[in-house]
């Protein structure tokens, strides 16, 4: 199994949980830490959302089960290291870089992926931690996604109301002194097309400290037609019961009047980004230039050639992820995902790779939530499990996985290890006085924690 989020683990636990096919499963994963995006990508107030990772560490307690962290796959290891001592191998290594927008001034300083900033408030080692200063006022955050949300949230809450959370403290204090006092959300379509769930929109209109300001005129839909032929415009005739609560929130809110707290978050439906503004090589972000959106007659986005500028000195883009190309393994550059049929890798022919199999977010792209992840890995190992008896003959006598890494020279970690850092965090949150945890931040903090005894 290559990848230890919840695709990964997922998957191991379907494998476990039969009976029909005796098997062991190892789990490498190049972060001495599990649980992926659950740990690195899931926002640190979300502590229900978190408490995933306790499902999970069951899976990797399991005694077929066995965790080696620390080990790259086509850095450390290739897929004929692993081909000598598996039998399968399973990719689950998500969507790992950012869609990027496509428009002038997108390079400036200042204008960043958001995935970095998730990266930042989750404590993610690879993280450069003097990248965010929020020195500026205002910020805008291009995407209508339950990460876009996340960031808004984040940025419009203050360091108290984070304090109980395992955001590192590094981030932690630089919220504390942030100036951030406007965020922009920007959406290019309406509210009935928006990507991101009610439970995080409720949690973005709660926010104690900041004003959510909806615009009327952009949620001012007949609620009794959406969804019906009665609809005035197309893009209202086919709407989710998920959209129809989504609007009924932001109609609710729009009807609020602002109460005047230190922090604003204004939502712009309707809107695209033009131009980030600034001059290249020469201090940063400074704007942003945009244009009014609607749907035509056929229902495609189209500009209404009606600009402004919004006056920010940071642009986050939360404009979807993208998989990456893994060393050897057959890629869609197209999807930006391993072409698949049922789960069993297929090479550009369309013919059926031996012994390879994906999950997750590099099989299907970045859609659906959490739990999606478990009926997406069931299918793959239904696919696996059929495949069980030729996959024996292919690999008789696989060698065991420990002969490849000395023979590699490679050092990895455990999950004894990952326990080691574990209660190093739990420690940390001790000596600061923070709830039950809070991340260990970069390289050397985790290093030094797995040489604990």
């Amino acid at each position: 199994m290559i990848g230890s989020g919840p695709a990964g683990v997922y998957t191991a636990d379907a494998l476990t949980r039969q009976r029909r096919v005796p098997l062991r499963v190892d789990i490498l994963d190049r972060l001495p830490t599990p649980y992926g995006l659950v740990r690195y990508g899931v926002a640190p107030d979300h502590l229900k959302i978190k408490g995933v990772a306790r499902t999970l560490r069951r899976v990797l307690e399991h005694p077929d089960v066995r965790f080696v962290g620390g080990v790259g796959f086509g850095t450390d290891l290739t897929r004929a290291d692993l081909a000598r001592s598996h039998h399968a191998v399973v990719y689950a290594t998500g969507a790992g870089v950012d869609r990027r927008m496509g428009v002038p001034g997108e390079d400036l300083p200042g204008s960043l992926a958001a995935t970095d900033f998730v990266n930042w408030y989750c404590g993610h080692p690879d993280n450069e931690w003097d990248r965010f200063a929020l020195d500026t006022e205002e910020v805008a955050v291009v995407g209508a996604g339950n990460v876009a949300l996340d960031v808004v949230r984040i940025l419009a809450k203050t360091a108290d109301e984070l304090r109980h959370t395992d955001i590192p403290q590094a981030a932690l204090e630089v919220l504390a002194a942030s100036r951030v006092r406007t965020v922009h959300l920007l959406a290019r379509r309406g509210p009935l097309q928006a990507k991101f769930t009610a439970p995080e929109l409720r949690d973005l209109l709660a926010l104690p400290g900041a004003d959510v300001v909806v615009r009327p005129e952009q949620v001012d839909i007949d609620p009794t037609t959406v969804g019906t032929d009665r609809a005035e415009r197309p893009e209202l005739r086919e709407v989710s019961r998920a959209a129809r609560t989504n609007l009924r929130l932001l109609r609710e809110q729009a009807e609020r009047p602002p109460e005047g707290r230190p922090r604003r978050v204004e939502l712009h439906f309707w809107t695209r980004p033009e131009e980030i503004l600034g001059q290249q090589g020469q201090g940063r972000v400074s704007g942003l230039r945009v244009e009014r959106t609607r749907m035509d007659a056929d229902g495609r986005l189209e500009g209404t050639g009606e600009h402004t500028v919004l006056d920010v000195g940071m642009v986050l883009r939360s404009v979807g992820y993208a998989g990456v190309p893994l060393e050897g393994v057959p890629f869609d550059s197209d999807g930006r995902t391993v072409p698949h049929d049922r789960g069993r890798v297929l090479d550009a022919e369309g013919r059926v790779v031996s012994g390879d199999y994906v999950a997750g977010w590099i099989k299907r792209g970045a859609t659906g939530v959490i739990g999606t992840n478990k009926s997406d890995a069931a299918g793959t190992v239904r696919a696996l499990l059929e495949d069980a008896p030729k996959l024996r003959e292919a690999v008789p006598d696989p060698v065991p996985l420990e002969r490849v890494l000395d023979e590699r020279g490679l050092a990895h970690s455990d999950y004894e290890g990952w326990l080691r850092i574990d209660t190093a965090e739990a420690g940390h949150a001790a000596e600061l006085g923070r709830g039950e945890r809070v991340k260990l931040h970069g390289w050397d903090a985790y290093r030094k924690a797995l040489e604990e005894n």
